[in-house]
């Protein structure tokens, strides 16, 4: 048990779940716009699979008998960091404390477990990557059209169709209901809520007023609306992603062998 905790902790770092959350703000703030992507897209989810294979595939009784703190911990990540997100003003901060909030949902599936449980941790660890990728990168730009790909990017975060971002959510709640917890149903809606109010906040100081012009990098602004289409094409066209997520779910409750690498 005890080891099970160390590399839940370490995971629980590098994912920068609510309390081990002391480093992101400050390296997300200070980071350029393509670190704080990679770092927020890419490294953060490795925490993302070690937590799924470590607890789900490996360590699925100590998982079993940690789940009601993981579960603690996942909402305090998910209302911690969509308040502190709302009283942020600059684009970093809100991002920073909503990478907080978004794991938060992911840890939350975790402990439910099962099947639906781990497809739902699936689906909304490639959703988080990809929104946080695209917010990170197109948040510094100005321009209409990367206006249009960070509010596809906010569409998703909050779980509003036609985005990736709506499988993401949807597949928490039918979770939490398969769970018949009307707490933890309520305290999903809430943290939707907030992360719409953050969102769109961000949204309207940054792009609102500001429309009008050009990226000021044009090269980046085109990977911006590469990111912002996959994002909707996820969305609208879901079935890979939605029978990936539903095979690697019931690998990971026991359904047969994880495949070796």
């Amino acid at each position: 048990m005890r080891i099970a905790v160390l590399i839940f902790t370490a995971f629980a770092v590098k994912l920068g779940l609510f309390p081990f959350h002391f480093w992101l703000p400050p390296v997300y703030r200070g980071a350029i716009p393509a670190i704080a992507a990679i770092l927020s897209g890419v490294l953060a989810n490795i925490g993302s699979y070690g937590l799924l294979r470590f607890g789900a595939h490996i360590l699925p009784r100590e998982l079993a008998l940690g789940a009601p703190v993981l579960l603690v911990i996942g909402a305090a990540s998910v209302i911690y960091g969509a308040v502190v997100a709302i009283r942020r003003p600059w684009s970093a901060e809100v991002l920073a404390y909503s990478s907080i909030s978004q794991v938060g949902y992911l840890l939350i599936v975790l402990s439910l477990g099962g099947v639906i449980g781990y497809a739902a941790a699936v689906i909304y660890a490639v959703a988080n990557a990809l929104n946080k990728t695209l917010l990170f990168l197109a948040a510094p730009l100005r321009g209409w059209f990367v206006g249009i790909a960070f509010l596809a990017g906010a569409m998703s975060v909050t779980g509003l169709p036609p985005s990736v971002g709506f499988f993401g959510k949807a597949a928490v709640f039918r979770a939490a209901l398969d769970e018949s917890n009307a707490v933890l149903v309520g305290l999903l809606f809430v943290g939707a809520a907030l992360a719409f109010v953050y969102m769109f906040q961000n949204y309207q100081r940054n792009f609102w007023k500001q429309a009008e012009g050009e990226p000021s990098n044009p090269a980046l602004g085109v990977v911006v609306m590469v990111l912002a289409l996959v994002v909707i094409g996820l969305g609208v066209w879901p079935e890979p992603l939605l029978a990936m997520s539903n095979e690697a779910g019931t690998l990971l409750a026991g359904g047969s062998p994880w495949p070796e690498p």
